[in-house]
């Protein structure tokens, strides 16, 4: 039987000419390794996705980038934000339930897909890691350069409600708390979009019925109808979420395959 060798992001398997595939060994990354990029990472995104902030000098620019979008929309005929929202407005229960997902599903899944690929397919961990790691970075910059006002925040003649405010959900971006870590401006892209079809592509190979992974690939758009629902973003935000994870797969690919290439410790110590 013969072995050839392969690359080091393939999996082991065995060719239909009999042929098996061998790798080199990657040591598996450190969990408290990881927690701690995790961390250092956090940390460097509130600080810098916060700079301009809810502040008066950007509210006027967000104001009129939120005007952009909506003129953009009603050129691509898909400025539909209002008409959605208005459907489902009469149930208050509903919107409770899209307010508490907007929320908490943006992390909880994405925690639990990233601690899911690390355990369960670690040799996938380091592509969609970085992957994670460059699409955030690259949405910190679309905060940065385009500070821009929320359906929600709009003024009243635009006819949006903000639900979070006037229905409620776990919390509210009113209180001292949420007002201290969060930037009501940091609309576009849509890290919503962007981490929920992170989700899929990380998960996928996970499912193997068909069923599961329909419900899987809805995600993004279940996703999708949320920010729309709740005010809380344009569709355009969506299409930006997904332009930075197309770019941020391609960096984290290069970023990785750079990495493969660097030189390996000794078999002995990448054994312990």
């Amino acid at each position: 039987m013969t072995t050839v060798q392969a690359k080091p992001e393939e999996w082991p398997a065995e060719s239909a000419a009999g042929t098996t595939i061998a790798f080199p060994r990657r040591r598996r990354p450190q969990w408290w390794r990881e927690v701690l990029y995790i961390f250092a990472f956090y940390g460097v995104y509130t600080a810098i996705r916060d700079i301009r902030g809810s502040k008066p000098v950007s509210i006027t620019q967000a104001f009129h980038n939120g005007l952009r979008i909506i003129h953009a929309e009603k050129i691509l005929h898909i400025f539909e934000e209002q008409h959605v929202q208005h459907v489902f407005l009469h149930d208050r229960g509903f919107i409770s339930f899209w307010n508490v997902f907007y929320g908490t599903a943006h992390f909880v899944v994405t925690i639990a897909a990233l601690i899911y690929l690390f355990h369960r397919m670690p040799e996938r961990y380091p592509l969609w890691r970085n992957t994670l790691a460059f699409t955030t970075a690259l949405a910190l910059v679309g905060f940065a350069v385009f500070p821009l006002m929320p359906p929600r925040l709009l003024p009243s003649h635009y006819h949006f409600v903000d639900t979070l405010k006037t229905i409620g959900g776990l919390w509210s971006f009113d209180s001292g708390a949420m007002q201290k870590v969060s930037n009501q401006f940091a609309a576009m892209p849509s890290l919503h979009f962007a981490w929920s079809s992170w989700c899929v592509f990380v998960l996928s190979p996970a499912f193997k019925r068909r069923w599961t992974r329909g419900l899987l690939w809805a995600y993004p758009f279940v996703t999708l109808f949320c920010i729309v629902v709740t005010a809380n973003h344009y569709i355009l935000d969506a299409v930006g979420g997904a332009g930075v994870l197309a770019v941020g797969f391609v960096l984290g690919r290069a970023f990785t395959a750079t990495m493969e290439r660097l030189p390996r410790r000794p078999a002995a110590m990448a054994a312990r």
